[in-house]
């Protein structure tokens, strides 16, 4: 494979298919940095060398009645994190607070559970409100499935944009959770832009899925309009089910961020849980590719910390994006 004709192909308009994509994923180790200069080129085009910045705040954990195999707060799992209610409305304002002063472009609140109660989605719509009028910060919620109504309360309350990830393919879904499905996934998407809100929705990575599944994700996330798409790498937790699958490695997760540009090059593609763990010394590559990250840690398991993210940023020659401003 040609890669910068692939990209051209690309920058110039045109569509890659399946059976290109899953090329990129069976790329040798040889072709790494041809990918991620094709990638990059794609990457540049649409946002420069800027990098967003994401906060994630877990407001109410643990105690969830989904059974989805990877996570640590689901009802299948050994209890192994801190389980606590919804936060109040003024403690999750502070979070935006503390946000905005890491540099944040955007505040990511997370709730654990199937789907909001109506309380736990008042409190997320006053504290919406208040950091709309306070904290000059783009502001993001992951609450689980929605209805029309409920995306529709978060859009006048000031929320920007809501987090459901598709997390895999439709083939390989009904293995990693079985009280809910895939076409739930789907429909709480479809409600959240119906509403004119912008769709967080990307998905988790080394499961034990195919490469023709990661491809199939990269294509369904295209096609439910994604305009932002979290990549996570699998950190097997302790007391889940999938707490003995090992790792993907730094080159299968490169790899695997290229390819989700070549499928949706002008998407934010966000480097998200387990870059760590999963990338090591090459993260820094990960930004050719993706251009938002989390830093501050994730909704259960910490980081490398704030100071490590922008110094790992400058230093590779990109620009931590400004924060939003409001008028304040």
């Amino acid at each position: 494979m040609k890669w910068d004709e692939l990209s051209r192909h690309v920058l110039a308009g045109g569509r890659i298919g399946k059976e290109q994509a899953l090329v990129v994923l069976e790329s040798g180790e040889d072709e790494l940095l041809a990918v991620l200069h094709a990638a990059f080129e794609i990457r540049q085009r649409h946002f420069g060398r800027d990098v967003t910045l994401h906060v994630i705040r877990n407001a109410k954990s643990g105690a969830c009645s989904e059974d989805c195999a990877y996570c640590s707060q689901s009802a299948s799992a050994e209890p192994s994190v801190d389980c606590y209610p919804m936060q109040t409305v003024e403690r999750i304002v502070e979070g935006a607070r503390a946000a905005r002063a890491l540099g944040a472009y955007r505040y990511c609140v997370v709730t654990s559970g199937r789907a909001p109660a109506a309380k736990e989605l008042e409190t997320i719509c006053e504290a919406a409100r208040r950091i709309k009028s306070e904290v000059p910060i783009q502001l993001c919620t992951s609450l689980g499935l929605l209805t029309s109504g409920q995306a529709r309360q978060l859009k006048q309350a000031g929320v920007d944009r809501y987090n459901h990830n598709l997390e895999t393919s439709e083939r390989h879904y009904g293995r990693i959770c079985t009280t809910h499905d895939y076409g739930d996934r789907v429909g709480t998407a479809r409600v959240v832009k119906e509403a004119g809100l912008e769709l967080c929705s990307g998905g988790l990575i080394g499961m034990g899925e195919t490469l023709e599944d990661r491809v199939d994700l990269a294509f369904a996330l295209r096609e439910t309009g994604a305009d932002s798409i979290p990549v996570n790498f699998l950190d097997p937790r302790p007391g889940t089910a999938l707490a003995s699958i090992p790792r993907i490695s730094a080159m299968d997760a490169l790899r695997t961020l290229a390819m989700f540009r070549f499928v949706n090059p002008d998407r934010e593609i966000r480097i998200a849980g387990g870059r760590e763990a999963c990338l090591g010394a090459l993260q820094v590559l990960s930004l050719y590719p993706a251009n938002s990250l989390f830093t501050q840690g994730y909704l259960t398991t910490g980081g490398q910390g704030n100071e490590a993210d922008c110094r790992m940023i400058e230093m590779a020659g990109f620009r931590i994006a400004g924060i939003v401003d409001t008028g304040e």
